[in-house]
């Protein structure tokens, strides 16, 4: 599936248009219960002709009365767009919580740089990082504009002098350059840092 906002997600499964909230599905099945201002009185008072004659449903954000007067068959319609919707949203965050994503996130910007930290991690544990580096490029760095990837160490090392343009081959690179990189190497204190400086030293870098 491709890479969109929520937003954008929504518009294009056509959720916004088809008006599946409350309030909206609400003014397509009845009408709202009204009150007016009575002079002698001195205070609003609702209409009472609908009492009885209608099913109500009152909105527990507002208190409003929405007398309700559609037919079952239109009921059943909003129950099949609605649980269509659910099942779109089911497959939207099974998507968003799998794979690369479920480590990651989504990734969004078109040019990016990952710096890789593995600090004094374990041969194993070095692997599955760069396993999940690798998953990350190929599924969703692929869909992007341009990327590098830089090592923080003592000795800062970097993939590509700047951001490069995404490409199958620019990529493939990318992760055999990862599976080359030495388990240990020297680290300091402020080698995070300068790694992340060195990254936001590219000014086509959004992030």
């Amino acid at each position: 599936q491709p890479l969109v906002s929520s937003s954008k997600w929504l518009q294009r499964y056509g959720l916004k248009r088809n008006k599946l909230s409350l309030s909206q599905i609400l003014s397509q099945i009845g009408f709202q219960h009204r009150k007016d201002y009575v002079t002698t009185l001195g205070k609003p008072v609702a209409s009472r002709y609908a009492d009885g004659l209608f099913p109500q449903h009152k909105r527990a954000q507002d208190g409003s009365v929405y007398n309700l007067t559609a037919k079952k068959e239109l009921i059943l319609h909003f129950v099949d767009c609605l649980m269509g919707a659910i099942e779109l949203y089911k497959q939207r965050m099974e998507w968003l919580t799998s794979e690369s994503r479920q480590i990651f996130g989504v990734i969004q910007e078109q040019c990016i740089v990952i710096v890789l930290d593995f600090g004094i991690a374990a041969p194993t544990e070095f692997d599955l990082c760069r396993d999940a580096l690798s998953m990350v490029l190929v599924e969703q760095v692929i869909q992007i504009a341009r990327f590098n990837l830089i090592r923080a160490a003592q000795g800062l090392k970097k993939w590509q002098q700047k951001c490069t343009p995404v490409s199958e081959h620019t990529v493939k690179s990318a992760v055999t350059w990862l599976w080359k990189l030495d388990h240990m190497t020297a680290v300091s204190h402020t080698s995070s840092a300068e790694a992340l400086l060195e990254a936001m030293g590219d000014e086509a870098v959004s992030s």
